[in-house]
């Protein structure tokens, strides 16, 4: 009796469009079995059809899960890596500090000789390192630097002012009219960090000798080692 039940309930999963597969799972029965059941219903076409979109869907929350695992185990090492280079690398001594802002003047800086000591990007953590080599190591009072920001027409002056200003913690008065780009951000396919570049600029011929130097002498120390 509990025989022919198992097989009216497989016949009516059939019709509803089950795979064989599914079947099996729900009554625990042998494949060679439903096979014999089941072999005068076969799936309709609409069934069919069904059951291959859900079979795709099927595969691509297969392949998100995997995104999803592979990021979180990314995500786990890179913050075990980050403490690791934290608890090695920090805190810089005063000297330390000098040279990582020298090698990202060297990169980023204006280099003009008899030119102001100014840098610019688009990171606001690269400007608030650079910021704080200009105080802390060059000895720059916070009240003598000045931030010039170029942005793009379709963005809102006075918004991206105040967000450089919060990142910053400067004075409105510190910042120069901000030169506004004729092109558009929504055209530009790098946006960087969203709003615009920051440059914070010290007018002192005697320190942009000083800068400058200090990068000609680890250069040509360390080119002379090849």
């Amino acid at each position: 009796m509990a025989r022919v039940i198992d097989r009216q309930r497989a016949v009516d999963l059939r019709k509803i469009g089950m795979t064989y597969s599914d079947i099996r799972k729900k009554l625990k029965v042998p494949k060679s079995t439903l096979s014999d059941w089941l072999r005068n219903y076969p799936l309709a076409k609409d069934q069919m059809l069904l059951l291959e979109k859900k079979k795709k869907k099927n595969r691509i929350l297969s392949i998100e899960k995997v995104i999803i695992t592979k990021q979180k185990k990314r995500k786990k090492r890179l913050f075990s890596v980050y403490n690791q280079e934290k608890q090695r690398l920090l805190t810089l001594t005063d000297k330390e500090l000098r040279i990582a802002g020298l090698f990202l003047y060297w990169g980023e800086g204006n280099k003009r000789l008899n030119g102001p000591v100014s840098l610019n990007n688009t990171d606001p953590q690269v400007m608030q390192f650079t910021l704080c080599w200009m105080t802390k190591s060059l000895g720059i009072p916070r009240e003598k630097i000045k931030v010039y920001l170029h942005l793009y027409k379709d963005m809102n002056a006075k918004q991206e002012i105040m967000y450089w200003k919060n990142m910053l913690k400067l004075s409105l008065s510190q910042f120069a009219k901000p030169y506004i780009k004729e092109s558009k951000r929504k055209n530009i396919v790098h946006k960087g960090f969203g709003h615009g570049t920051c440059g914070l600029v010290i007018s002192d011929i005697r320190l942009k000798e000083r800068v400058m130097m200090g990068i000609k002498s680890i250069a040509d120390f360390y080119s002379a080692k090849n």
